[in-house]
């Protein structure tokens, strides 16, 4: 995330390295990267360094009714499985740091949790820029390794039901719920509801058509994030990171966003031909979980922070492409 957290001490954070983990905390730095996420970079006092991440749990969390610790299970089952598969060998995997009781991800209080990772130097990229047909090929020759993970790593992971997350936000809008928070952009939220009710209904209702269809004969471990910002070219080979999305799945949901053009490479690597018609449906699951993830953020309290301007960008964009 841009935006540091309103309700989130880095004292509890710092507490936690040091009691979880055994670091001694030099310095934190907050690292304004990513969305979904809130990172640091923390320094020991002999200067090495770490990354930590933390994850809001009520954010995370796939309904408004779903209980926090649904959210705090589906990402423990997530890097537990990154660690299980750095400890086949998969060298690119960058899992967490296991902390002195062997836990991958640590609760904090009701609503956080932290995970350590080690501190990876090299190249970072854009989510929608890949720097070339090398990166692209990078990218997927890991992919490949994901999906060619044994049976008891990908036993560790969750499945994927192609559901959307906060579905409920959207259509407690369209049937003109109050919402349970304010901030700037509720109003516009709600107005952007209501003058596209029958599309937003129309295309969720599309989308739900085509995830009934999708075969589940060849399912693996898939990351479930592998645009460019989710790769870093380091002095080692590249590296895949944030694994909190990783379930098992098509391998499609991990293909599309690697586009047509390695769609064979992949089929050469693997013996497995992509089917066009499940990368389209992961495409538009994108869109749809990028529209309802951001109207149930305008649904609760926000404050308009940078974060906030993102996010409006994003479902008016996808408002704009419904009608147009």
């Amino acid at each position: 995330m841009q935006s540091l957290p309103t309700d989130f001490d880095v004292a509890t954070l710092t507490g936690a390295v040091t009691g979880e983990w055994g670091v001694a905390v030099a310095s934190t730095a907050h690292a304004p990267v990513g969305f979904g996420s809130h990172h640091w970079v923390v320094t020991d006092p002999s200067g090495g360094r770490w990354f930590a991440t933390v994850d809001d749990l009520r954010t995370a969390r796939l309904t408004e009714a779903e209980p926090v610790d649904d959210a705090f299970q589906r990402l423990r089952r997530a890097l537990d499985t990154a660690r299980a598969l750095r400890d086949t060998g998969a060298a690119f995997v960058v899992a967490p740091v296991p902390s002195a009781g062997g836990l991958s991800v640590v609760r904090l209080g009701e609503a956080w949790a932290v995970a350590l990772y080690p501190y990876v130097e090299g190249d970072s990229f854009r989510w929608d820029s890949w720097a070339g047909d090398e990166h692209r090929r990078a990218v997927l020759d890991m992919v490949v390794g994901v999906h060619g993970a044994p049976a008891h790593v990908r036993d560790k992971a969750g499945t994927d039901d192609l559901g959307v997350p906060h579905r409920d936000a959207v259509e407690a809008g369209i049937a003109g719920v109050p919402a349970a928070g304010d901030g700037p952009y509720a109003e516009r939220t709600a107005a952007l509801l209501r003058a596209n009710a029958g599309r937003i209904a129309a295309w969720f209702a599309a989308y739900d058509r085509r995830a009934a269809t999708v075969p589940r004969d060849r399912d693996v471990l898939t990351h479930g994030e592998t645009h460019p910002a989710n790769s870093m070219r380091t002095a080692d080979g590249w590296r895949l990171i944030d694994w909190d999305t990783a379930l098992v799945a098509p391998p499609e949901r991990d293909l599309w966003m690697l586009g047509d053009e390695m769609t064979d490479a992949y089929a050469a690597a693997t013996g497995v031909v992509a089917r066009p018609e499940t990368i389209e449906t992961y495409r538009r699951w994108w869109d749809v979980a990028d529209f309802a993830v951001g109207v149930a953020r305008f649904r609760a309290p926000h404050t308009g922070r940078e974060d906030d301007d993102s996010t409006w960008a994003i479902i008016s964009r996808l408002a704009d492409r419904l009608r147009g």
